[in-house]
């Protein structure tokens, strides 16, 4: 189906038919015919800023231009709806960095988003620089819960049938790339890179979305390669090569009031190195309301020298410590671990922590084979969940 689906999109954004080639119009739009200098010194926001406006009040067929060259750019925010553009193609060849002046971006302020645009294409070859060295040390979420959020790169704000292919991503200031309620979305080809002791610089964070599918992706970085929040549908995630940071995540889950649920994930044919994490489902105490995750595969994954190749964890807890009041109000179920190999640097290769509160339901584990990388055998730790297992078990399932 998704196959289907990203042919008729490719279509869509070849035009179609040659009927409706030939009733549209092409037009073409460069920042450097808006003033941009691309010497890396001169500030080009403005002059990116109104090649967009010109490019999304266009009609027809529209690409935008970023040449090669080194931009540096603040806050910038390339927003729709555009009411009479068929495609929009940003062709960025260009080297984009941040400015590293934080008193720049506005509480809520991201650096580069797109908002509200309907077959949005963004390739080139280019890089989003976030120039996040400076501002790591500012950053207080890894030991304070109501921290000030930095800026996320790279953001997607109710996008619709969007298609990101052949870009980089490279030290960003707290998220990569991140995908708010958005419909349709292909990533491919894309490369994030950042120190492993960079703080919250998830790779790609997916958060109120359906049909999303990111595959063939080289993500390193110092806090998940990849984290699926709440509220998200129909995600797969197929050929992602992930290390270092923390794994693949589902969650954090249970954290704020009326979270939606998280239903139809498929991560598979990926591999992890040097991960804190493999694939994991990590979820709140103290949940302030009730909310799922369910239907979720995670199939023919190669894990290398990874600790905690397979957690789930419901009683999450990044800092020092955390209310444990009540267990966490987030019901897991329909969960399968198909063909997950490799090795584990923990001796515990398989952690099932259920909330004791709503107990794991339907979790399924078949020919799992992880190897811990000293002498003794690996074990497996699990807790409210009574697991099926079938084919290879290596550790031996919990008893």
């Amino acid at each position: 189906m998704k196959l289907l689906f990203l042919l008729s999109l490719v279509c869509c954004y070849s035009i179609g038919n040659a009927e409706t080639q030939k009733s549209l119009s092409y037009w073409n739009f460069n920042v450097l015919d808006y003033g941009a200098r691309a010497n890396g010194i001169t500030d080009d926001s403005k002059a990116f800023m109104a090649a967009w406006k010109a490019a999304c009040a266009a009609v027809g067929v529209v690409k935008l231009h970023i040449p090669a060259g080194t931009y540096l750019i603040g806050p910038t925010k390339f927003a729709g709806p555009c009411k009479n553009v068929h495609s929009l193609t940003v062709n960025m060849k260009g080297y984009l960095k941040a400015t590293t002046d934080l008193s720049q971006y506005v509480t809520g302020d991201d650096w580069v988003e797109f908002a509200w645009v309907d077959k949005l294409i963004l390739t080139g070859g280019g890089t989003f620089d976030g120039q996040g060295a400076v501002s790591w040390p500012y950053n207080k979420c890894p030991t304070n819960k109501h921290c000030k959020v930095l800026p996320t790169s790279v953001k997607f704000v109710a996008t619709s049938n969007t298609l990101v292919q052949n870009i980089k991503s490279l030290n960003s200031k707290f998220f990569h790339i991140a995908l708010v309620g958005c419909k349709n979305f292909w990533g491919k080809n894309i490369q994030i890179t950042a120190p492993s002791n960079s703080p919250n610089t998830d790779g790609i964070h997916i958060e109120r979305s359906t049909g999303v599918t990111i595959y063939n992706s080289v993500i390193g970085t110092g806090d998940d390669c990849i984290s699926i929040g709440h509220s998200n549908s129909e995600v797969l995630l197929s050929g992602i090569s992930c290390g270092p940071g923390h794994g693949i995540s589902i969650g954090s889950l249970g954290r704020y009031h009326n979270e939606g649920d998280v239903r139809g994930l498929v991560i598979k044919d990926s591999t992890l190195a040097g991960t804190s994490n493999g694939v994991r489902i990590k979820t709140w105490e103290n949940s302030p309301g009730t909310s799922k995750a369910v239907n979720m595969t995670f199939e023919n994954i190669v894990m290398n020298s990874v600790a905690n190749p397979i957690i789930i964890d419901q009683m999450y807890c990044p800092y020092s410590s955390c209310a444990s009041d009540a267990p966490s109000g987030v019901i897991l179920s329909d969960i399968f671990f198909r063909n997950i190999r490799g090795t584990s640097t923990t001796p515990v290769a398989v952690t099932l922590r259920c909330s004791r509160g709503v107990p794991c339901k339907n979790v399924n584990l078949q020919d799992v084979n992880l190897k811990y990388v000293g002498q003794l055998p690996a074990t497996a730790s699990c807790m409210n969940v009574k697991a099926s297992y079938s084919g290879t078990q290596i550790p031996p399932p919990c008893r």
